[in-house]
Parts: structure tokens; C-alpha cells; sequence
């Protein structure tokens, strides 16, 4: 900023002086406050300090321009003047009154340093008073003028930053700021030129708060005026006209904002006598004055080009702006402190995000040893990283959109209510979206096991499942693997009918399992090995090791392949085979209920390393392979299917016929028939097919059916999207997903998978490979730290165990070393991060938790919900939600949260209202962990329909 040279010399001998007797001022303010407060005991602090800043601030206006003005604006100036005298002489007058006059004896020494020009020997008295004050305060001076040049540095990094970030967050407000301030500066120019050096020492605020003060405090003080006037207070509506003379002047802006600054407790009244008023505006008045103070650096240029007179004073005024400014700043962060609203407070939304990330860093760091151990850890999800990751739900696009019954009022809070049990013909297996017979009956076909597909209910149920008679807690794994209680799942038929393949026995009140099937009587551990042999590339535990079983039965394939460090989803219909998955689960045994009918299963593409059928009644070879196409879009490149059935090694017609158009349909899919081979001792053989891993037998084919799917076909979209007989290319590229074989287990376990690209933003906002390990190293240290040790879980009885909302799967695979396996649940409208999950040798599953699970009811151990709810919330109704947790945990059960500390209060009294026993909950910084276990507990009503 330049200055003329006539000017700056007169500046050079005085400046000095003006600098200290504006800190003396503001000292001696701070002084006189704290005496108020001390000997006014009947008028309350915070008004009192409030109101003396503002008249201090009016009257040197005035006197500043009546001295730079021949004195044009007398009036207001002279009845506040006369008010001192009559305060020392009558201290009983109104509050107001006497809060202004003893303010003025304050303001009138101030007023003797601004009129220099106007009056000298006023000007003398009040260099008398001031120097009086200098040599009361000095002490203090001193102290406070090193606390100023502390702070300075830390305001000017917080505004810088704080500019950089939140710019252009408001432009509406600070636009209107500045058309006000326009309004001002042309208003007040001829004054500002006519004002001399020793005026511009009590001129204490730049542009910046000069732009913010109108604002923010036109609306309070318009608001208390309102409010005074009603109470027929009429000093008050006095100091309302002086705020519009603050309004148009640029000196009594910079004390209204100093006051404000210094007096936080003061302000925070005023703010709330104003939100009686205003009706809850204080949050966005003291946003915007927080936002314009941070703006104000760019602001000031503008209001100086605007107003010439106040170039020659700008360089003093900010010297003194920034000696306040670093009280605003202390005070304001004092203020804060006490209120415990520092971020609703003084940033914008995203720098909310931010101080949280800062917040949960630090907690990680802190995390594992007492309390300190609950918080969330790792960022939240990054805003941008939703430009870098598709979500299930824009993936299946093409899928009819599903009516989901929403509603996020209070009432969801389910306090007292009164639970009912459902009147479903499952009774106590009651699967809402698989046993909803409405839907069922209104189906036109049955011929693609339509029937057995998932129909979920328009308004997802809110009552609770049933338990069997004489239902006792779960056998412990691995004991569970070979009898279960009979009375948990009374289901006999299956034992009836297929008690001679040694599927399950009834052996007193246990229901036990031999560990056969259809294709393995002998056992499965024989029929795995047997597989083994056959091709020693499949390398159980190594090359292969994540499975899925279609038509399992009651997964003994996959009970056993544990023993192999095998995964396998099991996979089959709730279908005439009574209760086999419930079996399975019941075994535990991961399993779910599904079936290859007319829509793609909820799985990605090109994630099983191996795909396994025993005689699981699937007619692969109809519809053009339509189903075995289905295979194929979810067998990795290089990975196998292994076919046990009667075609393969029986030479019935039937058999003659099925293996004919099964030999030509994988041949023309490209698949390579590696062995067939025959178990001698259960009489049975295995064919073994390979998948391509390059196009070139595609595009050699002569006859391109079935055809190859469209370039626009997404083969990752799974969410009810129709079965398509067309085949995706295999992808070649070196940094796709599925043009290389994972790392062996269990090195693929930690290992980032290779098609994750440094350049790509990760979930929390860091380079994804960065991004998947930090997530690992999270959960490892929360597991250890706390789940195990903190929780009071008994981790000998889970086995069972589901993470609602998996994104990296970094929960589960810190449970590595534990007896359980894990489903990991990757919502429709998340990031789609269930590849990684496999790649990493896990398992999950797509679904929309605004819908019910397609499990039996009583199937896991454990849930845990890491920011599930608070983020449904947008989406639909906690309410059923709550309910199909209830429906899916085991009497026994857990349930983990970590969530919102205001979601996690609403989950606990939805819980305490379905009479769970909550063990533990936690809040700390916004952020806040449950942990809760269901009882026995049922309604003793039913719902009067289904």
C-alpha cells in the first residue's frame, strides 16, 4: 500500500504513539470489564461487557466525525457524553444506562486521542486519562503485547488456511457484505479524508472485519432491540440507531467486532437472547461472521480501492487489526472450548471432515488402552473417492428400481414399542424376501425357478421371528460340524430322504452328520483329495481359495474344505430339501439361500477360484448355457469348475444326452476339459473344466453362439440384473483385474492386488494400494486392542460372523488366526469393493440392507456395523432394520457398532426395546461404539396378518 510522502512523514513521528495508546485502550477495556463484573453484581455479566463495547464503539464514531467534519454529527455524540458524569453520580439508574456510562468513561478518553484535530483541549484531558490508565495498566501491557505477537502467528496460518479452503463457500453472504461495505465506503468517504493521523490509532480493524461486522451484528443487535421494546426498554432503542450510525462508519465496526471477539461468553448471550427472537439463527450468524473474518484478507483490497481515503491509515490499521484479531482469535477459541461447538461453530462442512480425519488419526495412534481404543481410527469415507469407485447400484442401472418404504422421523427410536411376532406361514424360518407368498402368487411363471427368487415385501417387515420350542444355544465349532441340537432346526424330512447318502441322521435329540453327500458318502475329506489328485494345479489352500458349492446340500464340501485353508460359499435354494442351508448355518458352515434362476447371483465377476457341482440339479445345458454362462461370468480366468454328476460317468439316455450337450456347450465357450476322472471307492466321477484366460479361442470360434456379451455389458452388476447367454471377454490388459492369478495364500491375504493403481483415490482419500493397507493395519490394532479384549465377547462361542458393511474387508481379515469366517456384506450404493475382498481370499456378498437378508432366521454369532446406520438413514427406515438383525443373530448373539455417538443412542434404545442386554457403549469426539447381546426375549402378541 503506498502513501504520500507529506503524510507518511507526519505518520513516522507519531505512529509510534498512536500504536500504544490504542493497545493501552483495548488493555484498559479489558481491565474496566473485569471491575464491572466485580462491583455491578445486579447487572448480569454478559449483557453488561456487551452493551459498554457497543457505546464505546458508537461514540468514538461519532467523535471522529465531528472533529473530521466541522462536527456535522453532533447529536449522538453529546447525550452519551453527558452520560458519564451522570453514572458516577447515580449508579442505581437501569442496567443500560448504567452500563453505557460506565463504559463512557472509558470512551471518553479514547475520544480525546481520535479529536486531536477537532478539539485540543478535550484531546489534552483525554491524553491525561489515557496516560493515568498506561501507568495502572503497564504491567498488564506488557504481558498482553507478548500474548498479541503469539497469537498473530497462529491466526494469520488459520485464516490463510482457512481462506484457501473455504473460498467462494458463501458467495451470497459475502457478496452482500461487500455491497454493504460499498454503501459505507462511499458513505463515509468525505469523513475518512478529512481524518487525521492520531484518528487511525482507534481505527483497530481491517477491511476483513470491517465487511463481517454489519452482518452478524445488524442481526443481533436488530434482534435485541425487538426484544427490548417489548419490554419497554427505550436505551435500547437507543443504542439500535447508534448501530446503524456503527453501521455507516468504519471505526465503530472495528470495536463492535473487537467486543464481540473479547467478550465470547457476552456474545454467546446476545446470540441467544437473538435466537429467541430469530428462531434459531446464532449458528448461521456466527457462521458468517466467522467465515467473512477469514475471508477478510481478500476482501480488504476491495474496500481499499473502494475508499482512497483509507489508504493512507490501512498500514496502522493493520498492525492494530492484528492485535486484536489475536485476541478475537483467543477468545473465540475460549469461547468454543466452553461450549463445545467449535466446528458447528467457526468452519464450514468440509473443514468439519477434516478435523474429524485429524481427530480419528490421532485416536488411531491412541487406540487400544482403555477408552481410548473406541474410536473410529481411520478417516471417513473421502467425497472424492466416489468420482473413482462405481457402487453396485449404478452398476446393475439397468435393473427395475425397488420401492423401499422410507421414513427417518423420531419415531424410529422405537422406545416402548410394542413388539410383535410375524403371522408368516414359516413361522420360526420365516425368510421375508424369499417366503413372501403374496408376491409368490402373482407370478406368471415358474419354469426358471422364479418362484424361489427373491421377492421382498414394498414395506420390509418390523416384526420378530418366532424361536422353535425347546430352542437351547448353538454347539461350538468344530463340534457343530457334526451334530446340532434337533430342537434348534426340528426338520426331520431331510433325514428321511437322504439319511442313506449319510447327509444328516436324527441320533436322540442331536441331528448329526456323517460328512457325506449325494457324490461322497464315504466323507468328504476322501471326495476333496480325490479332486486333488486329479488336477494338482488346483492346490487346495494355495492356488485355490475362495469356492462357491451350487446346490450344496448341507455343505459338508465345505464344512471340510476348512481343513484345507478352503473358503467356500455354499449355495442352494429353500426349496423342497427342507431347511438344508438352515442345516448348513446351523453346521456353522457359511452358507446362504439362493438360486440359479432368471437373475445374475449377488456376486462380482471373475472372483471364484473355483466353482464345484455334485450332483446339484442345475440343467446347465438349457437356455442357450444360460446358467453355465452365469459360471463363467463369475469364474476367474484360469480357474475350474468341477462337474460330479450322473452324465459324467453313468451311460443311461438321459445321462448319453445331458453329457452330449454339456461336452458341446463348454467347448464352445472356450472351456477346457482338463480330466475326467473316477473316484473308485464312492463310485463316482468328476469332469474338470478350465476357463480361458486369453480371447484367442473366441475369436477363432466358426460359430460365435453363445454369443459374446456387448462392450456396454457390465459383468460386475449383480443386483437383480437378468441372466443374459452371452460370454464377457477375458481381459488382457496386465493392470485389469483378472488378467493375472492372485499371490498364494496366505500372502494374497495382505497384498494389495496388483490392478489397484497408485493414481487411483482410495475410499479414505489416499492412493488405493496406501489406502487397502492402512485400512489392514486399522483393523488389526482394533481387534487386537479392543474387540478382544475390551468388548467382553467370549470368542470361543462365535464362529458365525458377518461385517455389515465391509470395505476393504480389513475386519475380517484381521480375524485370520480365529475359528470364524466371515461374510462381508458390500452395500448396493457403496463403493463396489467386494473384488478386492476376493482377491484377497475372502468371501462376501451384495445387498441392500433396506431389504432382508437371504439367511434363515438365528444364522450368525456375531454382526458388526462399522457407519452402517447413520448412512441407511438417508435411505429408509432403521426401524425394519433393527428388526432383521434381530431376525439374523442367534439367541446369544452379538452385535458390534461403531457409528455417529447420535445414531449409536438410537440403535441402543431400539435394542433396550427388543430387551437386548447392551454390555458396553462409548462416545467420544462425535464418534461412538455399542456393543450388545440378544436374550431369549419374544412378544407375546402376533401380528393379526401377515
Amino acid at each position: 500500500m503506498a502513501f504520500g510522502e507529506g503524510r507518511g512523514n507526519k505518520r513516522t513521528s507519531t505512529s509510534s504513539y498512536a500504536s500504544t495508546i490504542s493497545m493501552v485502550v483495548f488493555v484498559a477495556l479489558c481491565v474496566i470489564g473485569v471491575w464491572m463484573l466485580s462491583t455491578n453484581s445486579f447487572i448480569p455479566s454478559q449483557i453488561t461487557q456487551a452493551t459498554t463495547r457497543t457505546v464505546i464503539a458508537e461514540t468514538e464514531r461519532s467523535d471522529v466525525s465531528a472533529s473530521s467534519n466541522g462536527n456535522e454529527e453532533p447529536e449522538p455524540t453529546k447525550p452519551e457524553s453527558d452520560e458519564h458524569p451522570t453514572f458516577q453520580d447515580n449508579p442505581g439508574k437501569l442496567p443500560d444506562d448504567a452500563v453505557k456510562s460506565e463504559d463512557e468513561q472509558q470512551k471518553s478518553a479514547k475520544e480525546k486521542t481520535n479529536s486531536k484535530a477537532g478539539d485540543e483541549g478535550e484531546r489534552q484531558n483525554q491524553k491525561q486519562e489515557t496516560e493515568t490508565q498506561q501507568n495502572n495498566e503497564k504491567e498488564n501491557k506488557k504481558n498482553d503485547e507478548g500474548q498479541v505477537k503469539e497469537v498473530v502467528k497462529e491466526f494469520e496460518k488459520e485464516q490463510k488456511e482457512q481462506r484457501e479452503e473455504d473460498a467462494g463457500s458463501q458467495p451470497g453472504n459475502n457478496k452482500g457484505t461487500q455491497e454493504q461495505e460499498n454503501v459505507q465506503g462511499k458513505d463515509m468517504q468525505d469523513v475518512k479524508q478529512g481524518q487525521d493521523q492520531d484518528s487511525n490509532t482507534d481505527v483497530t480493524y481491517t477491511d476483513a472485519t470491517k465487511e463481517e461486522l454489519p452482518l452478524e451484528v445488524g442481526k443481533r443487535y436488530a434482534s435485541q432491540k425487538s426484544k427490548n421494546q417489548e419490554n419497554g426498554q427505550q436505551q435500547q432503542q437507543q443504542e439500535e440507531q447508534n448501530l446503524k450510525s456503527e453501521e455507516n462508519g468504519q471505526q465503530q465496526q472495528d470495536d463492535q467486532n473487537s467486543k464481540n471477539e473479547e467478550n465470547g461468553q457476552q456474545q454467546q448471550q446476545e446470540d441467544q437472547n437473538s435466537k429467541n427472537q430469530e428462531n434459531g439463527q446464532q449458528q448461521q450468524q456466527e457462521g458468517q461472521n466467522s467465515k467473512n473474518e477469514e475471508n477478510g484478507q481478500q476482501q480488504q483490497q476491495q474496500q481499499e480501492d473502494q475508499n482512497s481515503g483509507k489508504e493512507e491509515s490501512g498500514q496502522q490499521n493493520m498492525e492494530n487489526n492484528n492485535m486484536v484479531n489475536d485476541e478475537n482469535v483467543k477468545e473465540q477459541k475460549n469461547m468454543k472450548d466452553e461450549n463445545g461447538q467449535e466446528d458447528e461453530q467457526s468452519t464450514t462442512k468440509e473443514e468439519n471432515v477434516e478435523q474429524q480425519q485429524a481427530e480419528q488419526n490421532d485416536e488411531k495412534k491412541q487406540e487400544g488402552a482403555g477408552a481410548s481404543g473406541f474410536g473410529s481410527g481411520i478417516p471417513k469415507e473421502s467425497a472424492e473417492s466416489q468420482k473413482s469407485w462405481k457402487s453396485q447400484a449404478t452398476e446393475s442401472k439397468d435393473e427395475k428400481q425397488r420401492q423401499t418404504s422410507e421414513s427417518n422421523n423420531a419415531d424410529s427410536i422405537m422406545t416402548g414399542k410394542a413388539w410383535e411376532l410375524c403371522n408368516a406361514t414359516a413361522a420360526y424360518d420365516y425368510i421375508p424376501c424369499l417366503d413372501n407368498e403374496e408376491a409368490i402368487k402373482k407370478l406368471t411363471s415358474r419354469g426358471h425357478f422364479e418362484h424361489r427368487e427373491r421377492h421382498c415385501p414394498e414395506d420390509p417387515p418390523t416384526c420378530l421371528v418366532s424361536l422353535p420350542e425347546g430352542y437351547k444355544e448353538s454347539i461350538k465349532w468344530p463340534e457343530s460340524r457334526d451334530k446340532i441340537w434337533y430342537h434348534n432346526v426340528p426338520h426331520t424330512k431331510l433325514a428321511e430322504v437322504k439319511g442313506h447318502q449319510n447327509w444328516v441322521k436324527v441320533t436322540g435329540e442331536f441331528l448329526t452328520f456323517p460328512g457325506g453327500g449325494t457324490q461322497f458318502i464315504h466323507g468328504a475329506l476322501h471326495y476333496i483329495d480325490f479332486l486333488q489328485q486329479s488336477v494338482k494345479s488346483i492346490a487346495w489352500g494355495k492356488s485355490t481359495r475362495v469356492v462357491l458349492d451350487v446346490g450344496c446340500g448341507v455343505a459338508s464340501f465345505g464344512g471340510f474344505l476348512f481343513e484345507r485353508d478352503v473358503i467356500a460359499m455354499s449355495l442352494a435354494p429353500k426349496d423342497e430339501h427342507e431347511a438344508q442351508v438352515q442345516f448348513a448355518l446351523e453346521r456353522k458352515i457359511p452358507a446362504i439361500s439362493a438360486v440359479m434362476g432368471t437373475k445374475r447371483l449377488p456376486f462380482p465377476s471373475r472372483v471364484f477360484d473355483l466353482i464345484h457341482c455334485a450332483r446339484c440339479r442345475v440343467p446347465w445345458h438349457n437356455d442357450g448355457g444360460m446358467l453355465l454362462l452365469e459360471l463363467n461370468r463369475m469364474l476367474r480366468p484360469g480357474g475350474y469348475f468341477v462337474w460330479s454328476a450322473t452324465p459324467v460317468y453313468q451311460k443311461l439316455e438321459e445321462d448319453v444326452q445331458i453329457w452330449k450337450e454339456m461336452s458341446a456347450l463348454t467347448k464352445s465357450m472356450c472351456w477346457e476339459l482338463v480330466t475326467i476322472n473316477k473316484d473308485k471307492l464312492n463310485g463316482i466321477g468328476a469332469a474338470i473344466y478350465q476357463k480361458p484366460t486369453t480371447n484367442e479361442c473366441y475369436e477363432k470360434r466358426k460359430h460365435k453362439k453363445p454369443p459374446m456379451c456387448k462392450n456396454n455389458d457390465d459383468s460386475n452388476a449383480a443386483w437383480y440384473v437378468p441372466l443374459q447367454a452371452c460370454m464377457h471377454k477375458v481381459p488382457t490388459n496386465v493392470v485389469e483385474r483378472g488378467s493375472k492369478w492372485p499371490v498364494s495364500w496366505p500372502r494374497r491375504l495382505q497384498t494389495p492386488p496388483y490392478w489397484l493403481n497408485s493414481s487411483q483415490m482410495g475410499i479414505y482419500g489416499k492412493p488405493a494400494p496406501l489406502d487397502f493397507t492402512t485400512d489392514y493395519e486399522h483393523w488389526k490394532h482394533v481387534v487386537s486392542k479392543v474387540y478382544m479384549n475390551e468388548m467382553g465377547i467370549s470368542w470361543s462361542n462365535v464362529r458365525n460372523v458377518m461385517d455389515m458393511r465391509a470395505v476393504y474387508g480389513g475386519f475380517a481379515a484381521a480375524l485370520k488366526d480365529l475359528q470364524v469366517w466371515v461374510m462381508n456384506v458390500v452395500n448396493i450404493n457403496s463403493p463396489d469393493t467386494l473384488p478386492i475382498i476376493y482377491e484377497r481370499g475372502l468371501f462376501g456378498i451384495y445387498h441392500d440392507w433396506c431389504e432382508s437378508f437371504s439367511t434363515y432366521p438365528r444364522s450368525y454369532d456375531l454382526l458388526h456395523a462399522d457407519h452402517l446406520f447413520s448412512k441407511l438413514k438417508a435411505r429408509c427406515n432403521l426401524v425394519p432394520v433393527m428388526a432383521e438383525v434381530d431376525r439374523i443373530v442367534r439367541p446369544g448373539g452379538k452385535l458390534i457398532v461403531r457409528d455417529e455417538a447420535n445414531v449409536i443412542r438410537e440403535i441402543e434404545n431400539m435394542l433396550k426395546s427388543l430387551h437386548w442386554d447392551v454390555h458396553l457403549t462409548f462416545s467420544k469426539h462425535q464418534e461412538g461404539i455399542l456393543s450388545a447381546q440378544k436374550g431369549f426375549w419374544r412378544p407375546d402378541t402376533s401380528q393379526t396378518s401377515t
